[in-house]
């Protein structure tokens, strides 16, 4: 008989509108879950190990048109994590086996479409990467700086968000490319991150900037080749007028907009047209496909001790609202992950 234990959960509250709280999100310790897949059944029983915290979360508390579907009110919260197969129905997936992909808020999760999970081989460093540098986080950055940008030796490349999740990997890809980087972030330690740790060229923090056009004017007098945009608003509006000739933004993410109810605009999109810039938007979930060529990559920088990452783990799935809520504020240094114990 199938053993049945608690399932300690994070509910999603309802539909929100503005910035989201803590109280959002639900804690409960009442649910319950049976310890091995139904009969028959051809879905993976996870143990769950590491949470994924990342912005594009914010638009699934909305009713609204996104590329991933909206929380689902009064039911866990799902994100990617890390996970350890405690029983499998799945001939591809065995238990034991460690995989990364979406899964609950939760400790334990049946996932009945384990098409959505990839299978963790390469273990020579932690887990909890899958979360980030070697899961979702580092494919965006793969794809959109080494694919989209199409890099060259000698560029200049400028990183807003530098010091997070996705950030900091394309600082370092712009580094091994040859290219001049600079990045901003929003405190002194995280500038300090971007230069001492990941061998930026030079970095600044954007809340002590007054005129962001003249910033840029100043760190890349003869403008920008690429722009790997985290932000938007403000910032995208400072980029334009400092992009070089035939420049590239491809367009990753937007947080300064995610809890916006009116967005801002913006007002220098002329200058795609007097540069000749290509700015292009993506979604990392088009692009999966390059996935075993990004781990051998990958795979490799690791081996020659070629990249650098920080992690800001808290523990305890209780401490995963406000570890996603601190996205938005920038409590976070590096990328934000939530470890989960079990009693």
């Amino acid at each position: 008989m199938a053993i049945e234990v608690s399932n300690k959960q994070i509910l999603f509250r309802d539909y929100i509108s503005g910035s989201p709280k803590e109280t959002d999100m639900i804690l409960t310790t009442t649910g319950t879950i049976k310890l091995e897949v139904p009969e028959g059944s051809n879905s993976v029983l996870l143990k769950n190990l590491y949470l994924s915290c990342d912005p594009y979360m914010r638009g699934r508390m909305t009713q609204s048109d996104s590329y991933v579907a909206a929380f689902t009110p009064g039911k866990p919260i799902t994100g990617y994590a890390v996970s350890e197969v405690l029983d499998s129905g799945n001939p591809n997936i065995k238990k034991g086996d460690y995989v990364w992909g979406f899964a609950g808020w939760e400790q334990y999760s049946l996932i009945e479409n384990p098409q959505s999970l990839t299978k963790i081989n390469y273990t020579d460093v932690p887990l909890s990467y899958y979360t980030g540098i070697l899961g979702m986080t580092g494919m965006t950055a793969y794809v959109g700086f080494n694919k989209l940008a199409s890099p060259k030796k000698g560029e200049s490349v400028y990183v807003s968000a530098a010091s997070g999740a996705v950030g900091q990997v394309v600082g370092q890809f712009a580094k091994m490319m040859g290219c001049y980087v600079v990045g901003s972030a929003g405190s002194q330690d995280k500038v300090d991150l971007l230069k001492n740790k990941f061998g930026f060229d030079d970095a600044f923090n954007y809340k002590e900037e007054p005129d962001l056009t003249a910033t840029l004017k100043r760190y890349f007098p003869k403008g920008i080749d690429i722009y790997f945009e985290n932000v938007g608003g403000k910032m995208l509006d400072a980029v334009l007028p400092n992009m070089s000739v035939h420049g590239r933004i491809p367009v990753c993410g937007m947080i300064s907009q995610y809890n916006l109810e009116h967005k801002d605009g913006v007002h220098n999109l002329v200058h795609l047209i007097m540069k000749r810039v290509r700015m292009e938007g993506f979604n990392v979930s088009d692009h999966y496909h390059l996935y075993p060529e990004f781990m051998e990559v990958m795979k490799q920088y690791f081996m020659d001790e070629k990249l650098v990452y920080v992690e800001d783990v808290v523990e305890g799935l209780e401490s995963a609202p406000a570890a996603l809520i601190g996205l938005f504020t920038g409590q976070n240094i590096g990328k934000q992950v939530v470890r989960i114990s079990h009693d």
